[in-house]
């Protein structure tokens, strides 16, 4: 498994801004096979940064209704990277 397989995207989100301004975390949905070494390889290969610690948990299906549907939303898998140095930049600077 490649690094760009195991980091899907990342996840931006008011609680996460904090994390990212407060105590230089970063979170990312991964693939659901991933381990914490293989995680933290990747976001070391693909980010040149050096990380900490990564913290890893399972988001349950939530069923939703549409209308009159039922329908269940996939399950994903998040990791939450504590980094030692460097900073992660998600967008390019114009």
């Amino acid at each position: 498994m490649t690094a760009y397989e195991i980091i899907r995207k990342p996840l931006i989100t008011e609680k996460t801004e904090l994390l990212r301004r407060e105590h230089n975390k970063y979170t990312f949905e991964v693939n659901k096979k991933a381990n914490k070494i293989e995680i933290k390889k990747a976001v070391e290969e693909i980010f040149d940064v050096k990380v900490a610690n990564v913290s890893t948990l399972n988001v349950k299906p939530v069923t939703k209704r549409h209308g009159m549907k039922l329908y269940k939303t996939q399950a994903k898998k998040k990791a939450i990277v504590e980094l030692t140095s460097g900073t992660i930049s998600y967008f390019k600077e114009m």
